[in-house]
């Protein structure tokens, strides 16, 4: 199982700030678009940010568009999601992954973000 390792969770007061990270295998990373992906409790894992393998046209769900921003550093194979003005609603488990299914090869653990209102 190709491992994707995410990071950068943590308890945060509505309002405040994170910034995750996602450590990616190169056979995932490579030309691949990436995502970053969250469940919360209860629901179903759903996409809420996505870029190209160029790092042009990051792509965000309304509901986090203009709070979230995502970036890519293709030298490292790692990408990023950084969260302002957090809110309860964002509490969830963050996941990244290639956005094709065909690409993808499993899920990480995860980085749970918990925002306390």
């Amino acid at each position: 199982q190709v491992q994707l390792v995410e990071s950068g969770g943590g308890l945060v007061q509505t309002g405040g700030s994170l910034t995750l990270t996602c450590v990616a295998p190169e056979s995932i990373f490579s030309n691949s678009a990436m995502g970053w992906y969250r469940q919360a409790p209860g629901k179903q894992r759903e996409i809420i940010a996505s870029i190209t393998a160029g790092g042009r046209s990051p792509s965000y769900v309304p509901i986090v568009a203009g709070r979230f921003t995502i970036s890519r550093d293709n030298a490292k194979n790692t990408v990023y999601l950084q969260m302002n003005s957090l809110k309860p609603e964002d509490t969830a488990v963050y996941y990244c992954n290639a956005v094709s299914p065909a690409r993808q090869r499993g899920w990480g653990q995860g980085t749970q973000v918990t925002v306390s209102s």
